[in-house]
Order: structure tokens, then C-alpha cells, then sequence
């Protein structure tokens, strides 16, 4: 019987190892799952060291975006950049696109701008875009809002 025939014929009891009762591992294929443990051995570690390495990457990013922000409270810059940021999420329109829109001037009294407003509405209705209807709609809503804030003071 030669070194590869065990698992063709059945073994005998020399072949058995007497702790788990499998048949003995000959050297060649020891290598090879060696090699083959080794392999898994070294994507493991790698797939450990990434996940590390991502980790304490993220924590100094964080520990540096909140030392930014303290900073910038400190010197008062955080209140300017929130007012900004207030403004353009806003997309409030001021009087001064809304009078572009409509095309009138800031003498044109409200008799003008209302009939401008009919005008592009009207026209923006039959062949234009609703986006462009709406636009419309804004500029004259935000020149409204500017006519009743000039009324109280």
C-alpha cells in the first residue's frame, strides 16, 4: 500500500492517529494546507489592519472638524457662515430679483408691477414653463411682503 491508496481502500489501524481516529496527513499535503492557513493568516491581519487604520482615521477627522468649530465660535466666525448658510437654504427671493423678474424699476408704482405680474403670468401660463409661472409668482409675492413692510414703518 502506498502513501496515496488510504483513501481507496480502507485504512488499517496503522494509519489512524489515536487521538482523533483520522488517518495521518502525509507531508505533501501538510504543505500545502499549511500554505493555504498562512494565505488566510495574512488577509485576515490586513482586513484588521484596515478596518483599524479607517477607525483612527475617522476619530482624528472628527476630533479636528470639532476643534474647528470651537475655534470658530471663538472668533466669531460661526455666526457669520450660519447667517449665510440661512440665506441661501432660505431661496427666498430679495427685491431686488424680484423686481428683475417682473422688469420694473424701484419707482414703478404698484398699478405697473401688477400689470407686468398679469402679463407674465398670463403669457407663462399658455406657452411657457410652470418653473417660469412660479418664478413669477414669487417675485410678485416678495413685492408684496416688501410693499406691506414699507406700509407699517
Amino acid at each position: 500500500m502506498d502513501g496515496t491508496s488510504w483513501f481507496l481502500e480502507p485504512p488499517t489501524k496503522s494509519y489512524f492517529c489515536s487521538r482523533d481516529a483520522r488517518p495521518f496527513v502525509t507531508a505533501e499535503p501538510f504543505a500545502k494546507n499549511q500554505k493555504h492557513h498562512f494565505t488566510s493568516q495574512a488577509g485576515r491581519l490586513i482586513a484588521n489592519l484596515i478596518v483599524l487604520g479607517s477607525g483612527v482615521l475617522l476619530r482624528a477627522v472628527s476630533q479636528a472638524y470639532w476643534q474647528a468649530l470651537v475655534n470658530a465660535s471663538k472668533s466669531g466666525v460661526a455666526q457669520e457662515t450660519v447667517q449665510n448658510l440661512a440665506h441661501k437654504v432660505s431661496k427666498t427671493l430679495t427685491e431686488h430679483e424680484a423686481r428683475q423678474i417682473l422688469g420694473v424699476s424701484e419707482k414703478a408704482s404698484w398699478e405697473e408691477i401688477m400689470k407686468k405680474y398679469d402679463t407674465l403670468f398670463e403669457n407663462n401660463a399658455k406657452t411657457g414653463t410652470f418653473y417660469l409661472q412660479s418664478k413669477v409668482f414669487r417675485a410678485k409675492e416678495c413685492l408684496e411682503a416688501a410693499k406691506q413692510r414699507a406700509g407699517e414703518r
